[in-house]
């Protein structure tokens, strides 16, 4: 039935595509198929191949489309159409495992990737691409897929990876806290329009049965092999123009496993990051519909598959926007904030609330009970980012009702001058847990004159086998962000050890101290665009 359903899916969308190609034949145009592909090790992929008519015989640059987690070849027919119009030959393919595809679910495995050079030779042999100027491009899996596939195939000249990973472990595991809520999500998905392997259903039959360390053990094995970032060397060797997007609050792949990546990377290349969760600031493209992203990215291989002078290299290689909407252009990521430390000094008076403050405040301590939420928290995954970053409705919290009994908090200042949190926000603190496992979330907020916060940043940090009583200094980089906080707000910080969005390890019964040693002062540092 999966299939048969993805067949008339594909068969309705194709009738239609083709009637419009149909209507437009004397000028620039496209035809469509439905294609059966021979992926790697025999296996078939399910692929829309979109060739451009009304423009010459060819050859035309190639542009192949690997899927997303659990969505099938129709997925970019809408951009497909405009891109095949401009000229470039596409196949958007199902990734092997899902929905028309032959295979099992490998997680971006060897296979996986050895079939984006499979579509590339089958390309060569039936279409009229020119198979040495080629493109990879996808959102989510497909784009985790392009990046690796530019490692090992030097014909693919321009990547465009958007909503992906470079590094799958730092991803769904940050900093040792299992990301629940979007890990559960993967799964059930892929066990709905998808057919694990042996990878996948070993991974899950330990989540399912709650053997949790089980499986990041066995996660760990398979991630270097299926992150960009452990093949980086091989993709500066080959030299492609990559294109990155992301969102700021993605709940699957979070910005700043993108932002070290790109940094490294030597060859041409281009990062844009938006508010939204998972792909939000993309798919509306995907479809066809006007979007910015697409837009860049659409420039971005004119540029370095036909030579197009459209200045796509002259442009800043990095584009933040902010909640409200403005875009701001950067030559590299270190220019995009600079740093403003502020110490933390020691929660006091009726609301226990510590200060962020110039001078360092020292040889203090405060704890807090753990293991119990309170109302400070990251949102619900694939949901709270998608408000943000569609209706700006961000993940807010009352910052006077957060339990002072189970959190630390402090408060900056008031802003007397409209201010742009621009980057990765750092925290350095000194904690001592009462017991061997404990996990802290640190939100940093935009406070109003009410004390209704706006969350700009947070992330998890999981402590294991530590000596109960004895003090850790920490340090937490927090998600980057670009967040215009105005006159009147000031910024709060929140550290808990509780949230719902992840596998905790917090205990009830243990408690967490904090403190400012006078060697080792604790402070977070703010990048200020």
């Amino acid at each position: 039935m999966r299939r048969l359903a993805a067949a008339v899916a594909v068969a309705l969308i194709l009738l239609t595509v083709g009637s419009r190609a149909d209507a437009d034949q004397a000028a620039a145009g496209f035809s469509t198929s439905y294609q059966r592909i021979p992926g790697a090790d025999g296996i078939s992929l399910g692929a829309v191949v979109l060739t451009p008519t009304g423009q010459g015989d060819g050859p035309f640059p190639l542009v192949v489309m690997p899927s997303s987690w659990g969505v099938p070849n129709v997925e970019y027919v809408g951009q497909g159409t405009k891109l095949a119009t401009a000229g470039f030959q596409v196949i958007a393919y199902s990734s092997r495992g899902f929905w028309d595809s032959g295979g099992g679910i490998d997680i971006a495995g060897p296979p996986t990737v050895a079939d984006v050079t499979k579509v590339i030779d089958w390309a060569d042999q039936h279409t009229p691409a020119d198979t040495s100027r080629v493109a990879a491009v996808g959102i989510s899996y497909g784009a985790g897929t392009s990046l690796l596939a530019s490692a090992r195939d030097p014909r693919i000249k321009a990547v465009g990876a958007m909503s992906g990973w470079a590094d799958l472990i730092s991803s769904l595991d940050p900093n040792d806290t299992v990301a629940l809520q979007s890990v559960a999500g993967l799964l059930a998905l892929g066990n709905i329009t998808g057919r694990p392997g042996p990878e996948m259903a070993s991974l899950q039959t330990k989540f399912v049965t709650g053997d949790f360390d089980g499986a990041i053990a066995e996660a760990r094995q398979l991630s270097p092999q299926r992150s960009a970032a452990t093949v980086v060397d091989q993709i500066n060797a080959n030299h492609p123009a990559v294109f990155l997007a992301n969102a700021f609050e993605d709940s699957i792949f979070p910005p700043s496993q993108y932002t070290d990546f790109f940094t490294r990377l030597t060859g041409p290349k281009r990062l844009l990051l938006a508010h939204g969760d998972h792909a939000t600031p993309e798919v509306t493209g995907a479809i066809g519909l006007p979007n910015e992203t697409w837009d860049e990215l659409t420039a971005w291989l004119r540029h370095y598959l036909t030579g197009a002078d459209n200045g796509a290299d002259t442009e800043a290689p990095v584009q933040l926007k902010s909640q409200r909407g403005v875009w701001r252009g950067y030559p590299n990521w270190a220019a995009v904030g600079q740093s403003r430390t502020s110490y933390l000094t020691k929660p006091t008076g009726l609301s226990r609330t510590g200060a962020l403050q110039s001078q360092s405040s020292t040889g203090w301590t405060s704890g807090i009970a753990a293991g119990l939420p309170t109302i400070a928290d990251s949102g619900v995954a694939l949901v709270s980012g998608a408000l943000q970053g569609l209706l700006s409705i961000p993940t807010g919290v009352a910052t006077p009702l957060v339990d002072r009994s189970f959190a630390g908090v402090w408060s900056g200042p008031v802003s007397t001058s409209a201010t742009v949190v621009n980057g990765a926000p750092k925290l350095h603190l000194t904690m001592k847990p009462s017991g061997p496992d404990t996990s802290l979330f640190a939100y940093l907020y935009d406070v109003d004159s009410l004390g209704v916060g706006s969350l700009i940043s947070h992330k998890p940090l999981t402590l294991r086998g530590a000596t109960p009583g004895k003090p850790l200094p920490i340090d937490l980089r927090l998600e980057a962000t670009s967040w215009e906080v105005p006159v009147g707000h000031h910024l709060v910080l929140v550290v808990d050890t509780v949230d719902p969005r992840y596998l905790g390890h917090s205990t009830i019964g243990t408690s967490v101290t904090f403190s400012s040693p006078a060697a080792d002062p604790s402070w977070i540092t703010i990048p200020i665009a």
